[in-house]
């Protein structure tokens, strides 16, 4: 390779995020609209974490486990939804480094991973709970509870960083647009100017590695949660247990079922407009529906909520 093709492989430094540049007009209305969610969505998954830390009634596993979800909910939102508000307020797209984009692309990784393990300690606190209720105080100590959340961290971060490091070789030459919303894995690796082959092979492990074990975990765990559902003879019963854990199946089906239509569609132009859809799911509105389901649905965390205004109204009028 000549000396000039080496300086034009390092010239690009910047990329183009497309984004939804083709809407004209109607950006100005998903600019209001993807604000109005990051607003509710970072309000909603803070008031869950405040709810959990203040409330002595919440301290329990499941809430627990809630509270370090809408955590992460919490950083996932913020590492992709202020960047397309950017970049809509301009027009619908907008410039990156491409160091900034690996760095959003390794916290979305990480993220996205890590949710996969904490869904799975959750949907096996929920197996507990129900199939196993006699044992779930030994089963489910805090020491158990601290090394799951821990073990569900560090799994996330284990594959993003192998393919960080990767990626971190890849020379980019040209073309410069991205045709997403976000810097995902697929569009950066587009734009690169290297032979992805191995890169693509291994990162496709490392993502079956880190994703099929914890789905498959909640996968069985529900299995076994709805057998022992319908073999409660009383219908009271039977609608006091699923409504512990229906929740949390409505969190993972939206999740996981979204990120499965994304991944399983043809990589093709012609679907790049369906994929940005679907990626809108499991990147901006489940960290919406998440802290919505918990409070709408679950009695505990309305009623600390409740006793919360009633505190805050209580000191204003003081």
């Amino acid at each position: 390779m000549g000396k000039a093709e080496q300086e034009n492989e390092t010239t690009v430094t910047e990329l183009l995020l497309l984004g939804f540049e083709d809407l004209g007009d109607l950006q100005w209305l998903l600019f209001l609209l993807f604000l109005v969610i990051y607003i509710v969505t970072m309000v909603g998954n803070i008031l869950i974490v405040v709810l959990v830390v203040v409330d002595h009634h919440l301290h329990t596993p499941m809430y627990f486990f809630l509270g370090n979800l809408s955590c992460l909910e919490t950083w996932y939102s913020s590492n992709i939804l202020p960047l397309m508000l950017a970049n809509l307020f301009q027009g619908g797209q907008g410039t990156i480094s491409v160091t900034g984009c690996m760095t959003q692309y390794y916290f979305f990784g990480f993220l996205a991973a890590s949710e996969c393990y904490l869904l799975a300690a959750m949907s096996y606190d929920r197996y507990v709970a129900i199939c196993k209720p006699l044992l779930y105080g030994v089963l489910m100590n805090g020491k158990v509870c601290l090394q799951l959340v821990a073990g569900s961290w560090v799994s996330g971060s284990l594959a993003i960083n192998i393919t960080i490091y990767l990626m971190h070789y890849l020379t980019f030459c040209g073309p410069t647009e991205i045709h997403h919303f976000f810097c995902d894995f697929n569009p950066i690796l587009k734009l690169s100017c290297n032979d992805t082959h191995t890169i693509k092979l291994l990162t496709f492990f490392l993502a079956a590695v880190c994703s099929l074990p914890p789905f498959l975990l909640t996968l069985t765990s529900y299995s076994y949660i709805i057998s022992a559902i319908v073999r409660i003879p009383s219908t009271s019963g039977r609608k006091k247990a699923f409504s512990t854990c229906s929740s949390h199946l409505i969190v993972v089906s939206l999740f996981y079922g979204t990120i499965i239509i994304v991944y399983m569609l043809p990589k093709t132009e012609a679907l790049q407009d369906l994929n940005k859809v679907f990626s809108l799911f499991y990147t901006v509105l489940t960290p919406l529906f998440n802290p919505l389901i918990y409070s709408l649905r679950n009695r505990e965390v309305k009623e600390a909520l409740r006793k919360a205004v009633a505190r805050f109204c209580a000191f204003e009028r003081i």
